[in-house]
């Protein structure tokens, strides 16, 4: 019986669109502005820390930051510093109302049922655990943060790795077999299964061709009771 479903974001409960139209342009833009006012921070020297031991590259000033930055932004590098730092100039996006946060029609509705039904909701996403927060809290259905029992992202490994997939179990607390994850990317799908989780893949545009896990095209296709 499943206890806790674990989704993904991007292809899952939102289109791949927002994120890479809206989200990566407007913090691509933003990077060097934001750097150059906030390069003395704590919190930013220690990202920019992080970031210059990723690359092997000395991370002097913030411009030599931000062209690291944008070289990873194009190359869409899941990165521990580039996600953190991109959330902290998402929020300010969020907050300013220059967009909210693309769902699925049916997202929001499917996420509260199962949370009628006792199920626990987490997220892991590659976008760090505040950007999800961001994600969640100013979203087209307003603020579903309440939802979600918690969020994981890249700080518990890679999402194509199977020992992130235990490390989440473990946090979660509950067996493998009582999770199902949803993503819309077959290795990922795989890695969870290979860590004993319940899967079921998303295929939005119905295009993706066939897959070793359960498909829906939306979440109201999802019969958690198959599993």
């Amino acid at each position: 019986m499943i206890k806790a479903i674990v989704t993904d974001i991007e292809g899952t409960t939102s289109s791949i669109s927002f994120v890479k139209e809206v989200l990566f342009p407007y913090a691509a833009n933003a990077f060097p502005r934001f750097l150059a006012e906030h390069w003395d921070e704590a919190d930013v020297q220690q990202l920019i820390a992080a970031a210059a031991a990723e690359s092997g590259q000395p991370l002097t000033s913030p411009d030599s930051a931000n062209a690291l930055f944008q070289e990873w932004i194009a190359a869409d590098r899941k990165v521990t510093p580039l996600k953190a730092l991109q959330g902290k100039i998402w929020q300010a996006g969020y907050e300013n109302g220059d967009y909210t946060a693309h769902l699925y029609p049916d997202t929001a509705a499917n996420l509260n049922l199962w949370k009628k039904q006792n199920l626990d909701l987490y997220v892991y996403s590659s976008g760090s655990i505040a950007a999800q927060k961001l994600f969640f809290g100013y979203s087209d259905a307003g603020d579903l943060t309440p939802l979600f029992s918690g969020y994981f992202d890249t700080t518990s490994g890679h999402k194509q790795d199977v020992q992130s997939y235990r490390n989440i179990q473990a946090a979660i607390g509950l067996p493998a077999n009582q999770l199902l994850f949803l993503s819309d990317v077959e290795a990922e799908l795989d890695a969870a299964a290979e860590a004993g989780f319940h899967t079921c893949r998303l295929d939005r545009e119905g295009s993706q061709g066939a897959s070793r896990h359960p498909v829906a095209s939306r979440f109201d296709e999802i019969d958690l009771a198959s599993f």
